[in-house]
């Protein structure tokens, strides 16, 4: 689908240079002197390489829609993560790098979205949160209540988040997959 290149917003995915880049910031410039133009930070969604393009309003983009669908989190094989696709039960192994850091949150049978385009996964989204385990926190240190002081403790799944003093270990918080960092305490 072709835009103009002022209708970029974030989060829009487009193809460029022979490569699919997504829309990570867009700024509208109106200079003095000269036409106005869309200022966009790209991301390579195959590389992860970052791309500073100007776009004028009549320049035009082909804007492209990435397919959706939902996985079930199977297990690790390698250096491989196994889902299952929840309609058709077909199974799809995607490199642990490509998830990165996040690999550490995912669970048995937690549902995931994976977004391919002509067949080839180009991103996983993981549930916004999830409930994790504290195994091992710090004690309290005495007196370090005059502002709202944080320890840090270690998860279930080997990751170290920042927590209120009052959890100890054994305790289930929620923790934000994007962010990493401490919510609430889990009902």
């Amino acid at each position: 689908m072709k835009i103009n290149g002022n209708e970029i917003r974030p989060g829009n995915v487009i193809q460029h240079q022979e490569s699919l880049w997504a829309a990570v910031k867009v700024n509208h410039v109106k200079p003095g002197k000269g036409g106005a133009y869309a200022q966009v930070e790209l991301k390579n969604l195959f590389d992860g390489r970052k791309l500073n393009e100007r776009f004028r309003s009549a320049e035009t983009v082909e804007r492209v829609r990435l397919d959706q669908k939902d996985y079930q989190y199977l297990y690790p094989e390698g250096d491989m993560l196994v889902f299952m696709d929840t309609e058709t039960y077909e199974q799809l192994s995607i490199a642990s790098d490509f998830i990165g850091d996040r690999a550490a949150f995912l669970q048995d049978g937690m549902t995931v979205t994976v977004e391919s385009f002509e067949g080839r996964p180009i991103g996983v989204t993981l549930p916004d949160q999830v409930v994790l385990e504290i195994v091992e926190a710090d004690p309290v240190v005495k007196g370090q209540t005059a502002a709202s002081s944080y320890k840090p403790a270690v998860c279930d799944n080997g990751v170290r988040v920042m927590v209120p003093p009052f959890i100890t270990a054994g305790e289930r918080i929620i923790v934000d997959t994007n962010e990493i960092t401490y919510v609430r305490r889990a009902d």
